[in-house]
């Protein structure tokens, strides 16, 4: 392969002050550098890459954000294109992995010295930021490079592409398993990490869930419309946690925990290449980083004012339907507000049983924050579904629930999250009825799945929907 791919670059890099430049971008806005290389300090550049990586002509934090080499220019693609051509600029450079497109070749460029200066930034990088989990290198075998020479055509995916969108057949029963599986397949986290084959398995492909899910991702993305056939994942599930499979109607809710405490299992026994491995709050995998947070409950004494906390893991929130409560923030701060106990509990200050209140709030947010509004009640008289409205917004700022608020942060992005997707049940009690799934596409786009069918919706529909299950994704993912 030859280490040169563009001839306007050659002529870049005869100036030496342009390559220190393009060095210095790459370390701060790319790598994220907590160290400046041009004069040896030390110097925390995130709050710089994020404060200042936004486009100049829209504000529009990305996707595709790229600066300009030869100004302070920073531009969303449109506006980065529009820029270099009015202003005769050649060169930008693309923000998330560092690629240089040039102005007059309308293409990015390959380069052995760019390449370099990747690799010696993000070595030199304090902690070799990541996101979520660890990146390496793609060092293709003999074999896989054959198949890139049989497979040269690039796939653009644009805002109509409907690569992604599939729809999955209906035993009978299993829309509750259609909804949710449409609803992982679109958690851009999962989404990135099977289609990048981040999961490696030493045990049996047929007997680890993991390995099962990332083979629908990749038949859900390969292009194909024909409508799955979830047989594979649908008899493991069934397997392995029983009182969620059968001939009748199951709980999408239970369904989608049970089905992540199994990946969960799966995952960390891969990741320790044991089946007997102990999965713990601590656990590194995939699962645990995009849906683990962790709850508050602080129990106080009203005599002394002691307090006794401890902090629970939590993978969703079920929140209560009361009277009163009619958004998804109201039923938040019936969830956190402190509650007088009916019992006397012993106080560990006192030593005496005391009356106590407890209040929950939140800990640690997950990157995935998931709400089941708790629509299915039994009773006495059999059982029923609770058909409140609950209203709930595109976006949600959960600092108001944190148990230190963070008012104080540098980044006011922290604790916000954009509604992803929603899962709603149509019938009058859970082991009846229908479930659909909405899941947004891309960055704007919304559709409805209903079983085999998808179709377009507007965000409106969305909103107005019932809603029983909420998934939300934090706005802006930080650095580890």
């Amino acid at each position: 392969m030859s280490t040169v791919g563009c001839e306007h670059f050659q002529e870049f890099k005869s100036n030496p002050n342009n390559l220190d430049t393009l060095r210095w971008v790459h370390s701060v806005f790319v790598v994220g550098s907590s160290k400046d290389k041009r004069t040896g300090l030390n110097y925390n550049y995130h709050q710089t890459k994020i404060m200042n990586s936004f486009c100049h002509t829209c504000n529009n934090r990305g996707p595709n954000l790229h600066a300009c080499i030869d100004c302070v220019f920073f531009g969303c693609l449109p506006h980065i294109r529009e820029h270099t051509k009015e202003e005769h600029h050649d060169f930008s450079l693309e923000l998330t992995y560092g690629q240089v497109h040039c102005t007059k070749c309308g293409d990015y460029i390959y380069d052995s010295e760019l390449d370099e200066i990747n690799k010696t930034n993000r070595k030199r990088s304090d902690t070799f930021h990541r996101r979520l989990f660890e990146c390496s290198t793609w060092n293709p075998t003999e074999e896989e490079k054959d198949l890139l020479t049989l497979y040269t055509q690039r796939v653009c995916i644009t805002d109509k592409s409907q690569i992604g969108l599939r729809g999955l057949v209906n035993f009978r029963i299993t829309c509750y398993m259609n909804s949710v599986v449409q609803v992982l397949m679109h958690t851009p986290l999962l989404r990135d990490y099977f289609l990048s084959e981040r999961h490696f398995c030493k045990t049996d492909s047929e007997s680890c869930l993991m390995c099962i899910l990332s083979n629908v991702f990749q038949e859900f993305y390969n292009g194909d419309k024909v409508p799955l056939l979830l047989h594979k994942l649908l008899h493991f599930i069934w397997t392995h946690a029983p009182h969620v499979g059968g001939d009748v109607q199951q709980d999408a809710h239970e369904f989608f925990i049970e089905t992540l405490g199994l990946l969960h299992k799966h995952c960390a026994e891969s990741i320790n290449h044991t089946s007997h491995a102990v999965v713990t709050n601590n656990c590194s995998c995939i699962i645990h980083e995009s849906f683990t947070g962790s709850l508050q409950s602080d129990i106080v004494c009203q005599k002394c004012k002691g307090v006794s906390t401890t902090i629970e893991p939590i993978w969703d929130f079920a929140l209560d339907l009361v009277p009163g409560a009619l958004t998804l923030v109201e039923c938040l701060k019936h969830f956190t507000k402190a509650e007088l106990l009916d019992n006397f509990s012993m106080c560990e200050s006192c030593g005496l049983p005391r009356q106590v209140t407890k209040q929950l709030s939140i800990k640690t947010l997950p990157t995935v924050v998931t709400f089941q509004l708790k629509r299915f009640k039994k009773s006495d008289e059999g059982h029923g579904k609770v058909a409140t409205k609950i209203q709930f917004t595109e976006m949600l700022d959960m600092t108001p629930f944190m148990s230190t608020k963070k008012a104080d942060s540098p980044f006011p992005s922290d604790n916000m999250y954009s509604l992803f997707a929603v899962i709603n049940h149509q019938g009058e009690t859970s082991y009846a009825g229908h479930y659909i799934a909405y899941v947004r596409q891309l960055k704007d786009h919304w559709y409805k799945c209903n079983d085999e069918v998808i179709s377009r919706v507007g965000l409106d529909e969305v909103l107005f929907s019932e809603g029983y299950i909420l998934f939300y994704h934090k706005h802006v993912l930080g650095y580890k």
